[in-house]
Order: structure tokens, then C-alpha cells, then sequence
């Protein structure tokens, strides 16, 4: 099994130069991060430092563990932080993080680049968020008695873990000095396969998000936007949630204003949004250059907005449900918002949550959507139940960072 592992990793990495010779700007992004790490953090980290090492996959692994990180910061000042990431995604946004001293792409998992890389950084401990189960970086950690912790993961039954073939794979949880995860079944599951080295400690979005409400920006300009009309809030949405979107849009004979922030938005995507919406759309970027009162849509066409849109709305309609599962809902829910989303939603706790306790409704076509849409838009004492569940679902999950923080025992001396 080492061995075929070995030989899958060296065929991934094969797949990633592919992919950047046929031009995949993600690819080329991903192998040239990599050229200098070791170089880089050689010259960069001081002898004597007290360090913690904080991996997450890419930009959403890295939001789940931004609490910790940000906690750890507050109670040792003195302590370094050395972020890693493995996808350009994360890496390429957060790479001037001011909470981290040391930001860098995490080298391919290999035998000789695992011991070269904690060589160098010689952590204290290792945080893992939520995913990244390198088998070289786990072992050498294990062999060299540094504690190594999973932060928000999380766990399902399908998962290679608890398969009758899964058993090599498994052993690398036993690596873990501690799991904190967000579920009680994933307490179970881990139970049943003989590892008690876990605690169900939550979700440590939960305190993210409530730290983004009660720092979001006031937009004056939304709020002009927006005046006294109902509003759907439509965030990090895709090409299938914008066909059933635009539709509803051109359809409906409400007095509801809409705000979307796609996920893309390079100026074709933002053109092909456009064309669809029969009513007037601008773009966020030519709001400012004068007043369109009689504007029914706002197209956001930049990057860091969308957090603090969704308190202009009524309800929040989560993209991503059509592809590969729903993008992050509790940044709505945070502000008392009744979420939409698609079908693709099983992987993520706090969607089957809210669902059942009724602050989110998921929907698989356009009869689901606009059905949804008119029964909130038409029933002002169901729209205020669901956002209030939501929000108070919210609160009720918060304090996985302190719990976490107290068992790591990460505190000024």
C-alpha cells in the first residue's frame, strides 16, 4: 500500500504538469508556489521561534480554521504561525494573511519533502483543518512525538475510513493526537472502528461567522438599492442556479429587488448573467457613477462584499447546490436569513440541519424554486419563523474555538 500510494502521488503530480502544459492556469499556478518553499522558509524562519503549523487544503478549510488561528494569536502574541495551503485557490487569496507570519504552499507529500519541510519548520504543533490526510507528513510528525490535531472534521460512513479495504488508510488517524469534530456521528463512526482520540466539539464556522456579522460593513449604497422593496440576496451562484434564477427574475410580478454575487465573475460571466435577466440590471462597479431607482437587479462584480450583503435581505439563495454541493450558507443564516439551495447538499451538517428544523429549504428545479420563493415572498410570519430559527441555530453552535483551544492547551505561559 506505501508503495502504490507512492506511485498515485507521483501520478498526480504527472497530472498537474499535464494540465499546466495544455495551458490549466490553476496547474501552473500550483507548480510554480512550489519551486521555492523550501528556500523561501529557510531564509524566512528565525532560530528559536515558537511555531505552529496550520494546514488547510484550500480557500474554505482555510475560513474554517481562521478562528483558531486568530485565537491562538490572541493568547500568545509570542507564537508563530505557519500557514499552509495545497490548492492556489487558498493560497493565492490569503497569501498576505496578517494573522499568519509565514504563508506558503505546502510541498507535495513525499518521503523526502514531509522530513525536509518539518525539518525546517520544526513546529511546536500541527493544526490539520478539516481534511488532508497526508500519509508522509503524519508519519514523520507521529515518529517525531509532535501533536497533531484535526480541526472541524468531519466524517461519513462511505468514506475510505470505515471500508473492509480501508484499513491502511485508517491507520493514519491514529497520527492524530486529538480529532475535533463537527457531528456526533462522526464521534460514533470513529468509536466503532476502535479511536477514541476524539471530541465532539462543533463547527468552528459557527464562531466565524457571528465575528463577520458583528464586523460587516455598512453599505449605503445597498441599502439605497434596496429601500423598502423585499430582496433575495443570491450568493457565490453558478451557471445551473442563475438559468433557474433568471427565469424566476423574469417571471415574477412581486416588488422584490435581487442582488447576485457569482461565483465567477470575469466579465463573460458576468455578461451571460445579464443577457438572461429581462429586467434592468447594472453592474455593482457602475452603481456609484449614477442612480438607477428603477433598477430591478445588482450584479456584484467583485470579491469581498458578499458577507456583509446579506442583512440587506430578506432571503439568501446559496449557489453551488447543482455542481459540486452548496457553497458556505451560514454566513446567511448568521443574519437571521431563510436560505435556498440545490440538491447537493448531503456532505454539508448545518444544510441537513436547517432543513429539518426549518430555516433552509433545498429545491431541484424551477417549479421547487419559484414554489419556494412565493410561499416566503407571500407569508411574512413563515419568512420571520425561518430566519429566527436560522439565527438561533447559529448561536447555539458557537464555542468550538474555545473548546478546541482548551484541550490543545494553547495559552501564554
Amino acid at each position: 500500500m506505501n508503495l502504490l500510494y507512492f506511485l498515485l502521488i507521483k501520478m498526480y503530480v504527472a497530472g498537474i504538469y499535464l494540465a499546466s502544459l495544455l495551458g490549466n492556469a490553476k496547474a501552473r499556478l500550483w507548480i510554480a508556489g512550489r519551486k521555492s518553499v523550501f528556500d523561501i522558509l529557510q531564509k524566512k524562519l528565525r532560530p528559536g521561534e515558537n511555531r505552529i503549523w496550520v494546514h488547510a487544503s484550500s480557500l474554505g478549510e482555510f475560513e474554517q480554521g481562521r478562528p483558531v488561528i486568530e485565537a491562538i494569536r490572541s493568547n500568545d502574541p509570542e507564537v508563530k504561525i505557519v500557514l499552509t495551503f495545497f490548492s492556489p485557490s487558498g493560497y493565492e487569496i490569503r497569501k498576505n494573511y496578517q494573522q499568519a507570519d509565514y504563508i506558503s504552499y505546502l510541498p507535495m507529500d513525499g518521503p523526502g519533502n514531509a522530513r525536509h519541510f518539518i525539518d525546517i519548520v520544526q513546529p511546536r504543533k500541527v493544526i490539520f483543518i478539516k481534511y488532508d490526510y497526508w500519509y508522509y507528513y503524519l508519519t514523520v510528525l507521529h515518529q517525531r512525538n509532535i501533536p497533531v490535531y484535526l480541526c472541524s472534521g468531519i466524517f461519513r460512513k462511505d468514506q475510505l475510513f470505515f471500508k473492509w479495504y480501508g484499513g491502511w488508510y485508517r491507520k493514519l488517524l491514529s497520527d492524530f493526537t486529538m480529532l475535533f469534530v463537527q457531528n456526533k456521528e462522526s464521534v460514533e463512526l470513529l468509536n466503532k472502528i476502535g479511536y477514541s482520540n476524539v471530541l465532539h466539539t462543533g463547527d468552528t464556522r459557527f464562531d466565524r461567522v457571528v465575528a463577520i456579522a458583528s464586523q460587516s460593513a455598512n453599505l449605503e449604497e445597498i441599502k439605497t438599492f434596496v429601500g423598502t422593496n423585499r430582496c433575495l440576496v443570491v450568493g457565490s451562484s453558478w451557471e445551473p442556479d442563475e438559468d433557474l434564477l433568471a427565469t424566476y427574475i423574469n417571471e415574477s410580478t412581486f416588488d422584490v429587488k435581487y442582488i447576485i454575487a457569482p461565483h465567477e465573475i470575469h466579465s463573460s460571466h458576468i455578461e451571460r448573467i445579464e443577457k438572461l435577466i429581462l429586467k434592468k440590471t447594472v453592474r455593482y462597479s457602475g452603481w456609484q457613477k449614477q442612480v438607477h431607482m428603477d433598477v430591478k437587479v445588482l450584479i456584484i462584480d467583485n470579491i469581498g462584499m458578499l458577507s456583509s450583503l446579506y442583512k440587506y435581505g430578506q432571503v439568501a439563495y446559496i449557489g453551488g447546490g447543482f455542481g459540486k454541493g452548496i457553497h458556505n450558507i451560514l454566513e446567511a443564516a448568521t443574519f437571521g436569513k431563510p436560505v435556498i439551495f440545490g440538491p447537493k447538499y448531503q456532505k454539508f451538517q448545518e444544510a441537513k440541519d436547517l432543513i429539518e428544523l426549518g430555516g433552509a429549504f433545498t429545491i431541484g428545479d424551477y417549479a421547487g424554486l419559484k414554489n419556494r420563493l412565493d410561499h416566503l415572498f407571500t407569508n411574512p410570519s413563515l419568512l420571520n419563523e425561518s430566519g429566527n430559527i436560522a439565527s438561533s441555530y447559529i448561536r447555539k453552535n458557537t464555542g468550538a474555538t474555545a473548546q478546541i483551544l482548551s484541550v490543545m492547551m494553547v495559552k501564554k505561559e
